[in-house]
């Protein structure tokens, strides 16, 4: 099996997927910005007895995170599931950050799942079959929030297009749309979102969902 890939696999809902998927049995591509959180995620995973392949990449810099998909789909196969977990997560307010921030920002939000998109989604159009899953939030958009809202308006729509694009092929695509702060023994416990991620990759095609919310 070529397993799951989880981009943006830090503590919280990257490493909780990583290992829902884990537990099922699938090998685990992980990337995240730093190698000391990318190996802890791995070591987690290796002691599941799953096989763990770490790499580090930018999501904001095109051709670093293209270099770790690359290298990913080497290692791994092209894979079965695919979840982009990277955000930048800050308050601002109208007016507050300049253009520059702006744009770094939805770079992470919204143009690295596009990247990702656009890099492994036809592979698995041509095999029919495949889930492609971001990280959603902010079901309403807040004035103290601005970035974040804008890139998870983003989000929706980007999953939109992409299910347009390649859902009639057989490539699930969705968004788990979290609607507070991720926190273990909260009613956002990184566990019980991590669940949503794995029914999603279950479903079978008459039942497909483009959105969860939790």
């Amino acid at each position: 099996m070529a397993g799951v890939l989880v981009i943006g696999a830090g503590p919280g809902i990257g490493r909780a997927v990583a290992r829902r998927f884990a537990r099922e049995g699938l090998p685990v591509g992980l990337v995240a910005r730093t190698e000391e959180t990318v190996e802890a995620a791995a070591a987690e995973i290796g002691a599941l007895g799953v096989r763990a392949v770490p790499l580090t990449a930018d999501v904001a810099d095109e051709e670093a995170l293209r270099t770790a998909l690359d290298a990913a789909v080497k290692e791994l196969g092209e894979p079965d599931a695919v979840v982009y977990n990277a955000a930048v997560i800050r308050p601002d307010a109208v007016g507050e950050l300049p253009h520059r921030a702006h744009l770094d920002t939805y770079a992470v939000n919204v143009l690295g799942a596009l990247t990702t998109a656009a890099h492994l989604l036809p592979g698995m159009a041509r095999r029919g079959r495949g889930t492609f899953v971001v990280t959603g939030g902010m079901p309403e958009t807040k004035p103290s929030y601005v970035s974040l809202s804008l890139g998870k308006a983003g989000v929706r729509a980007l999953v939109e297009l992409l299910d347009a694009e390649y859902g009639p092929s057989g490539v699930h695509v969705a968004t788990v749309t979290v609607g507070g702060a991720v926190a273990p023994g909260t009613a956002y416990d990184p566990d019980d979102i991590a669940e949503r991620y794995w029914r999603l990759h279950a479903q079978p095609r008459e039942r497909w969902e483009r959105e969860v919310v939790h």
